[in-house]
């Protein structure tokens, strides 16, 4: 197990600063996930920890090792790509050995690895999908099998980049849960990057969001979701709400209501509230904790159901368990899920 340590590592193109002096540690054989919209930096740096991309700035280190102007090859990690990047025309052996020739194997020793290697991601009959070619496997094969590839070289530090994003939701689900056993089981450092909030959440150890090739926040999945730094932070994660008001001593103004506030905060702000922190059970957070609202419209997503409550001129989600029926309704905040940032925090 290594740590790998990426400090203030800048990267432009051109005019474009997709890096801006990052500062992080990934820790030994924990799962770190990279959570962050399009372009916020994520991919680029991975890619700079894998060595694909060359830093301008700043130095990358694998615990005292000193990787930053190494080569890929040199750096001896392995990447798992989101279009899964198999050889079509060789077998499933083959793309899992092909690493392990490279390095010159005995082929006696490469045959066990594979199939150990294959048995570790649980792929099934290991021996007789090894004969196969990649187009005959499903999507969740394949996925296993691009693990498989990248396990058996038994690297310093696994990167995965979006690798469960071109699978089916439910496969996706289940090979989540999957991967995060695979890393307890063996104990290596993964870095995983994802736009996918409910992913990175379920899977990593620790999950870094990223905006504007800078950090935005880093902790643990609890700390990141429940205690978001930035009005960014929170609206990213999970299914929020977003009201304009004003801030005064001891009340918010929100929707043309006034709520209770305890804050610091004085002026315009952005209030943010999850949806699954809206309930109709009026008068259960206590007075001044209530929004009059009118329900306009409920769909049923499986799980729960999520209503369009409409209070003033913004339409608020609500998830909840049951059915409720339309008309006016009183919606309870829950005190110390509802977030208050000053106005200029959204930009």
């Amino acid at each position: 197990m290594i740590a790998v340590r990426v400090d203030a590592v800048t990267k432009r193109y051109g005019t474009v600063e997709a890096l801006r002096g990052v500062t992080l540690e990934f820790g030994a054989g924990r799962l770190t996930a990279i959570l962050g919209p399009s372009g916020c930096g994520k991919t680029t740096l991975l890619r700079s920890i894998a060595g694909f991309v060359s830093v301008d700035a700043g130095r990358i280190l694998f615990g005292s090792d000193d990787v930053t102007a190494r080569p890929p090859q040199a750096r001896e990690t392995a990447m798992v790509f989101q279009s899964y990047a198999l050889w079509p025309h060789m077998s499933v052996f083959d793309n899992v050995a092909y690493g392990l020739r490279r390095k010159r194997v005995p082929p006696a020793d490469i045959r066990r690895r594979v199939l150990a290697a294959l048995d570790l991601v649980e792929i099934g009959d290991a021996a007789g999908i090894a004969e196969r070619k990649p187009g005959a496997l499903s999507g969740g094969q394949q996925q296993r099998v691009a693990l498989a590839r990248a396990l058996v070289v038994e690297p310093r530090v696994l990167l995965l980049d979006e690798p469960l994003s071109n699978l089916d939701a439910k496969v996706r689900q289940r090979l989540r849960v999957e991967v995060r056993r695979l890393q307890r089981r063996i104990a290596t450092t993964m870095i995983y990057v994802t736009h996918d909030q409910e992913e990175a959440l379920a899977i990593a150890d620790r999950v870094v969001l990223m905006e504007g090739g800078r950090v935005v926040q880093e902790g643990t999945p609890e700390q990141v979701y429940l205690e978001p730094v930035s009005a960014f932070a929170a609206d990213f994660l999970g299914v929020t709400n977003r009201l304009d008001g004003t801030a005064e001593t001891g009340r918010v103004q929100l929707a043309g209501q006034t709520l209770a506030y305890g804050g610091p905060l004085r002026g315009p702000v952005l209030a943010l509230v999850r949806s699954s922190d809206l309930s109709f059970e009026p008068g259960r957070e206590g007075p001044g904790r209530t929004l009059d609202g009118v329900l306009e419209e409920s769909l049923f997503l499986g799980a729960h159901y999520r209503h369009y409550v409409r209070a003033g001129d913004t339409v608020l989600l609500v998830d909840g368990p049951v059915a409720v029926r339309p008309g006016p309704v009183k919606l309870s905040v829950s005190a110390d899920r509802l977030r208050v940032f000053p106005r200029s925090s959204t930009a």
